[in-house]
């Protein structure tokens, strides 16, 4: 097994929608917010090579979008999947397994995209099958109005359109599963949205923890420090604190999708809870 980071594109996003009911005086501190309140946020997603599999895990927003939703984003730098993927000698057509921690439109509206004569829309890796889970999809095709500006319908139902849809099995009530078609593990989580998964895969001798939207950033370490996107904070609170007093027991590196300058971080035990031991680059770590 090999694993890459592919970066699909910074953004920008609110840091007071970011940080929840956390002062701005606090989480500017770690997360410095330009003169529009915004703050620095990655579309960072991993590839595994296994075997015979090329598994990618989320797509970032994509680009087929309006300039006007675009505009709400601040996009900034040039980096993008189909670069990523050449750096690391692949293409997107590569691509075997497409796996959808959760389906909010920065996790997986780079999954689809415009046909060639731009009348509808198809699979943007043509070869690969879509993984999400079936109470996850249950939610987001019949999203409540909270999330509703999250579930894009033209980022997710062509996904089913194409026959490429795969959904993982978990046995009712199980908050881990190892997914078996995939080769790895994942949390099941529902705090931010309902059943986000949150891959975890031994690498190197080491538990590599992708952290999708528990995790946004090295910031969000402390327990109040929760987004305001979450639909259930209190349990991403309990959630987070369970998963994060693991993290320090069983020694994790956690891979940050959305910390536009953190890739891996570790943890330790303070007096004041979880805090942030080490950030390093995934070159640092694994190469």
């Amino acid at each position: 097994m090999t694993l890459y980071p592919i970066e699909a594109g910074n953004f920008k996003l609110d840091g007071g929608a970011m940080f929840g009911v956390v002062p701005k005086s606090l989480w500017n501190r770690t997360n410095p917010a330009d003169s529009n309140n915004m703050i620095d946020i990655a579309a960072r997603c991993l590839l595994i090579e296994d075997g015979d599999k090329l598994i990618l895990i989320d797509t970032g927003m994509g680009d087929k979008q309006s300039e006007k939703f675009f505009s709400y984003y601040y996009m900034w730098g040039d980096d993008s999947i189909d670069k990523s993927l050449k750096k690391h000698g692949f293409h997107r057509d590569d691509i075997t397994d497409v796996f959808m921690t959760h389906l909010h439109f920065d996790h997986c509206g780079g999954s689809i995209q415009w046909n060639k004569d731009r009348t509808g829309y198809e699979p943007a890796f043509k070869n690969a099958l879509f993984w999400s889970n079936e109470d996850h999809w249950e939610w987001a095709t019949k999203p409540n109005d909270r999330e509703k500006a999250s579930f894009l319908k033209e980022n997710i139902i062509p996904m089913q359109q194409s026959g490429k849809l795969h959904f993982v099995t978990r046995n009712e009530g199980e908050k881990f599963s190892e997914i078996q078609e995939l080769g790895f593990g994942a949390l099941f989580v529902d705090g931010h949205t309902d059943k986000q998964m949150i891959p975890h895969i031994n690498y190197k001798g080491k538990k590599l923890v992708f952290m999708a939207d528990l995790l946004p950033t090295a910031g969000h370490i402390p327990l109040p420090y929760v987004m305001g996107y979450d639909t259930r904070p209190l349990l991403t609170l309990d959630e987070k604190q369970q998963f994060l007093e693991t993290a320090v027991q069983e020694d994790y590196y956690l891979f940050m999708e959305h910390d536009a300058h953190n890739q891996i971080l570790t943890l330790k035990n303070t007096e004041k809870g979880v805090r942030l031991d080490k950030s390093f680059t995934f070159d640092e770590i694994f190469n």
